[in-house]
């Protein structure tokens, strides 16, 4: 009985490590791949902004342009996978309704993706046009 919760746990926890180093690496990339420091000079002492921003505004904007830089992709996969589920369930009932509920919440996802970026930008140019 202990060695088979101890496996149990031993198992999960590396799929829990890994499901935080990918959500950690989601989060990052993004915010590396904006990096500019053409205006460093390190020698100076001068601190840069690797994320090219100088407002809440931009720092959101910038954050959800790499979101969905990675996002979609993802969502086209998704798709692709679901298709692929579709085509292998073979009018088998349980399978049509798992491929279903997967095309189902990949095309939520994809929603909340771009609702999130539509939503954004929705808030960002009313914030702009009071500040007039």
């Amino acid at each position: 009985m202990y060695n088979m919760s101890m496996s149990f746990i031993k198992k999960n926890l590396a799929r829990s490590l890994f499901q935080l180093i990918l959500m950690a690496f989601l989060v990052v990339a993004p915010i590396i791949s904006f990096a500019d420091n053409t205006n460093c000079d390190p020698a100076t002492g001068k601190i840069c902004n690797p994320i090219k921003t100088d407002s809440l505004n931009g720092l959101i904007k910038n954050l959800l342009e790499g979101v969905l830089k990675v996002g979609m992709p993802i969502v086209a996969l998704a798709i692709i996978y679901c298709g692929f589920l579709f085509v292998s369930a073979r009018g088998n009932t349980e399978k049509l309704t798992k491929a279903k509920d997967a095309l189902l919440y990949t095309l939520i996802g994809a929603a909340i993706l771009l609702g999130s970026w539509a939503i954004a930008q929705l808030i960002s140019e009313t914030v702009l046009s009071l500040q007039e």
